[in-house]
């Protein structure tokens, strides 16, 4: 076990350089890339109070397991460990497990969940213990295994897309899988050209995959939680805005409910 705890201990060692700036951090840009995911989860979960409250406050739960995301991955490539990288691939399935068993369409469940969300998110969190387990045993699978989870995600959110009929909905959905493209064109150009891109001297590439990857993950995010109240919240009504300001459509986007400022008006008046 303790072997696991030693730096160097993963089989896994990305483009950059080891112990280049730091001679405490094995890649030092890779570490530090991560800052998003300490930074923005703060903001989306101020940001997604009333989402919180009149829909879904699970949604808080997607935030916090970013932050986890963020925090496994920069002691991963601070060490270089086994049990760093296990932590950072743990993390990102139980993450998506959480997205999907929140977000992914009643109409799509298979027939033996009789549209039950409960039983759905339950089963979901039976697969991703096993899928824990599994990683556990085989971790040389884990990065190409963990990659493929994204496909399915991107190929539904075109899917949603296609339904939907709000501009502005449309053009970030539009932004997000073009972001969730070039996350992937970075991730596998480090992993497999990586003489490549040091040749010259940009071995930075997975830095730039977390970040990309990062403004991918919380804006499908955001996207699946405007497309969950359009399906199954008909009562309510899904607002897509931005912060800081929302007449700039690149800042950062977040779901606002609309009866909640109806309820506020009524009680001002």
């Amino acid at each position: 076990m303790w072997r696991h705890l030693e730096p160097g201990s993963s089989p896994v060692d990305w483009c950059e350089g080891n112990y280049l700036i730091s001679p405490v951090i094995a890649e030092f840009v890779n570490t530090f890339s991560n800052v998003l995911f300490f930074l923005l989860p703060p903001v989306l979960m101020h940001l997604f109070r009333e989402y919180g409250r009149f829909v879904n406050p699970g949604i808080h739960v997607i935030w916090l397991l970013l932050i986890v995301v963020g925090l496994s991955s920069a002691y991963f490539h601070a060490t270089l460990s086994l049990i760093g990288q296990l932590l950072d691939e743990v993390a990102i399935l139980w993450v998506f497990i959480a997205a999907v068993s929140m977000f992914f369409p009643r109409r799509f469940f298979p027939y033996i969940f009789r549209d039950d969300r409960k039983l759905f998110s339950l089963a979901a969190g039976v697969f991703a213990i096993l899928a824990t387990g599994l990683a556990i045993l085989h971790p040389a699978m884990n990065a190409f295994a963990l990659m493929t989870l994204g496909v399915p995600a991107f190929f539904l959110l075109l899917h949603e897309l296609k339904r939907c009929q709000n501009g502005r909905v449309y053009r970030l959905g539009i932004r997000c899988a073009a972001i969730w493209l070039v996350a992937v064109f970075c991730w596998v150009n480090d992993r497999l050209f990586c003489d490549t891109w040091s040749a010259i001297n940009f071995p930075y590439l997975h830095a730039l995959w977390h970040i990309f990857i990062f403004i991918a993950s919380y804006t499908a995010c955001v996207l699946f939680a405007y497309f969950a109240v359009k399906d199954e919240c008909p009562e309510q009504t899904p607002i897509l805005k931005y912060w800081p300001r929302d007449d700039f459509e690149l800042g950062i986007p977040y779901v606002s409910i609309r009866c909640y400022y109806q309820k506020v008006h009524k009680s001002e008046i």
